[in-house]
């Protein structure tokens, strides 16, 4: 197939695209709206694609990251953060949808088990709280192992993570 052929062109922009993904910020009100209705169509039913967590295991460890930014505590940065944290924080903001199985800091794993209505209720919570803030409170916080993001950078992480999740179970 010749390089300068519509066929090949399309093909090209197809495999490089392919796993791009629209970049979105939870604190646009249509987009927290977005997060909150796929959250609704869960149930204790609801089954991960890939993973170990349960639904509402699932609720409770996406409110990690969530209290993290919200809180007016000043994190400071990991040992860990400082040697590689630099080197993928681009991925919390950039347009290419999470790996499945990635590692969980320990502090946000969950592994006992959760009361689904409670987590749900407490994760919407967040979120509300998360948009109410805005971007302001977020300026140059510090992640402790990401490093200094931006408000936009949080909020794309925040969006990003919560994609990744409901995604993980169907939603």
């Amino acid at each position: 197939m010749c390089k300068n052929s519509p066929n090949f062109v399309a093909k090209h922009f197809q495999n490089q695209y392919k796993n791009h993904m629209t970049i979105k910020s939870l604190i646009d009100a249509g987009v927290k709206e977005e997060i909150l209705a796929r959250l609704e169509t869960l149930t204790t039913a609801s089954k991960a694609q890939w993973g170990k967590m349960n639904v509402a295991q699932m609720f409770a460890h996406c409110a990690h990251p969530l209290k993290l930014a919200i809180s007016s505590k000043q994190h400071k940065l990991t040992w860990i953060g400082f040697l590689i944290g630099q080197f993928v924080r681009k991925n919390l903001y950039d347009n290419k949808p999470f790996a499945r199985n990635l590692p969980t800091a320990p502090n946000f794993k969950v592994a006992d088990q959760k009361d689904f209505e409670a987590e749900k209720t407490a994760l919407i919570s967040l979120i509300n709280r998360f948009v109410e803030n805005g971007y302001t409170p977020l300026e140059q916080k510090m992640h402790p192992f990401f490093g200094k993001l931006t408000a936009q950078q949080w909020a794309i992480s925040q969006w990003k993570h919560l994609d990744h999740h409901l995604t993980q179970f169907g939603a």
